[in-house]
């Protein structure tokens, strides 16, 4: 299979993981009750992430065709997280729990506001172990935000006993967990995965260029 018909097939699966999530949620198939964890929405992120390591672990062509892919590109993609500021919005307004909407958001933030400078300054050999770190911290803030998400159910304070993370598994923000995180995730799993060939790629280039010097 061609690398054309890999973006294709990739593209179409994206399509596909989204729809789902969107029909999912319309069915109300992620609700779970507030005393129960939410198993339905850790299985969103859990299956997606499951299935690409299986995938990209077993097909040789699917793995060459992941770390083709334009590490500048991957990376500002995490530039829309800035609209991660709407857990602070809902904070405010007590629709969503400070224990997981202020790490969430302020994570998200930061993390879409620094992804242009990642992408257009650190995304190269020069700076590989900056820009595996700033892809580290991106992945530390997407499973603090599901862990506290989690948690956040169990942790019954006086102030906080009335506001639950209950909106996160109905439209629009359940597509948040069942299709932004786990995708999000993927990409900074692709780009560390790049990243690390890089001295080895960056190396061989500079033999090629003193091989053809003598």
């Amino acid at each position: 299979m061609t690398k054309t018909n890999y973006a294709k097939l990739t593209g179409g699966l994206i399509a596909a993981w989204f729809a789902f999530s969107l029909t999912a949620s319309a069915l109300h198939l992620f609700n779970t009750d507030p005393s129960r964890p939410p198993l339905a929405l850790l299985l969103s992120v859990l299956v997606p992430l499951t299935a690409f390591f299986t995938w990209y672990g077993s097909s040789k062509p699917f793995r060459e065709f992941v770390l083709s892919l334009n590490p500048r590109t991957v990376t500002l993609i995490h530039s829309w997280r800035v609209v991660g500021y709407t857990f602070l919005v809902l904070y405010t307004y007590h629709i969503l729990p400070g224990i997981f909407a202020l790490p969430a958001g302020w994570g998200d933030i930061a993390i879409g506001a620094t992804a242009p400078f990642v992408a257009f300054k650190l995304a190269n050999p020069n700076h590989r172990t900056s820009f595996i770190v700033w892809q580290l911290l991106g992945m530390t803030d997407l499973v603090l935000a599901i862990s506290l998400g989690a948690l956040s159910r169990f942790i019954v304070t006086e102030s906080a006993s009335a506001i639950s993370t209950a909106p996160m598994s109905v439209l629009p923000l359940s597509l948040i967990p069942t299709f932004g995180v786990p995708l999000l995730l993927i990409l900074h799993i692709i780009s560390i995965a790049q990243a690390r060939r890089w001295p080895a790629q960056s190396a061989g280039r500079e033999e090629r260029v003193a091989s053809f010097a003598r």
